[in-house]
């Protein structure tokens, strides 16, 4: 009994421990950091779509350094090749022999910084190493670190040389979400303060691999009732019938709204799940899956956040 009151304690006071450190770096956004550390901690892909400048690539360095993760970052840009992100083997005069040197996706957090600048061969190169935990290259599968998370950062759309992220890739992702401007209160704190870089690198691990896998393991366990499968089968049932969306959530998007409110829970240091935990990640997990009807590319969050407004809560 000591022992399990121990490890509750850890899972309630551990997650705080973590976001509360996150939160020296990145000043005024503590709901885009839970979420960033809950799709983490549900096991997934953590997209970061939004304008340069905004600390998206900071966010990533800092989730490492607090997790106490061998960090490695990506700069994707049009001529990057698949062997720069898998590795490569190089031929030995010496002893006759091909020898494999990784390349930098062998990390247990990998940030794949402006991912949609790389040609969609590039990008695709990540397919199963976030699937799978895997790459397969010459016919030998080599596993990858674990725990592995890939955080991708994306530029809009709109902006000159990007390459859209097909369906499948987007699919791999958790969560998408945006950190967006600052508010005035908190910029005017990033003017004052030390220079982010400087604090990064004074940045010290709240805890290690051994208990962030814990974490993950009792996030996997936290209890869903019957009455909360209900509601996330109706938001679901509701996307594939509204009308509103070319397709709806697929099945597999069904399992990782459950994974991501389970973490969400899991933060709020609570072994049950509440319908409040599922609407809190609907629109992160749900909005880069759908595509509203007669448009292209994703929805956007607004059109998602009424699927919330039209099904009944239990």
């Amino acid at each position: 009994m000591p022992s399990q009151a121990l490890e509750s304690g850890i899972h309630q006071s551990l997650p705080g421990a973590i976001v509360e450190r996150l939160e020296h770096i990145i000043v005024g956004k503590r709901h885009e950091v839970e979420l960033a550390l809950a799709c983490l901690l549900a096991g997934g892909h953590l997209l970061i779509e939004d304008l340069p400048g905004v600390g998206k690539t900071t966010l990533a360095h800092a989730l490492a350094a607090v997790l106490g993760l061998r960090f490695q970052r990506i700069q994707f840009t049009s001529d990057l090749l698949p062997a720069d992100v898998l590795g490569v083997s190089v031929y030995d005069r010496e002893t006759g022999e091909f020898h494999f040197h990784p390349g930098p996706v062998f990390a247990q957090l990998v940030l794949a910084d402006e991912i949609n600048r790389a040609t969609p061969k590039t990008q695709s190169a990540l397919l199963e190493a976030m699937e799978e935990g895997q790459i397969t290259l010459e016919g030998e599968t080599r596993a990858l670190p674990r725990p592995f998370f890939v955080i991708a950062t994306q530029n809009p759309a709109h902006q000159i040389g990007t390459f859209p992220l097909p369906e499948s890739q987007l699919d791999r992702f958790l969560m998408r979400i945006s950190l967006g401007y600052p508010a005035r209160g908190a910029e005017r704190a990033l003017l004052r303060g030390a220079d982010r870089r400087t604090l990064l690198q004074d940045l010290r691990p709240v805890t290690d691999v051994q208990q962030l896998e814990e974490l993950q393991r009792h996030v996997h366990g936290i209890h869903v009732s019957d009455a909360v499968l209900d509601y996330v089968q109706a938001l679901v049932d509701h996307t594939r019938h509204s009308g509103r969306f070319e397709h709806g959530l697929s099945p597999r998007a069904a399992l990782a709204l459950l994974r991501a409110a389970r973490a969400w829970a899991g933060l709020r240091g609570r072994d049950y799940l509440l319908p409040d935990d599922v609407q809190a990640v609907f629109v992160p997990v749900a909005a880069h899956r759908l595509q509203a009807r007669g448009t292209a590319g994703p929805a956007g969050t607004e059109t998602v956040g009424r699927v919330l407004e039209e099904v009944e809560v239990p």
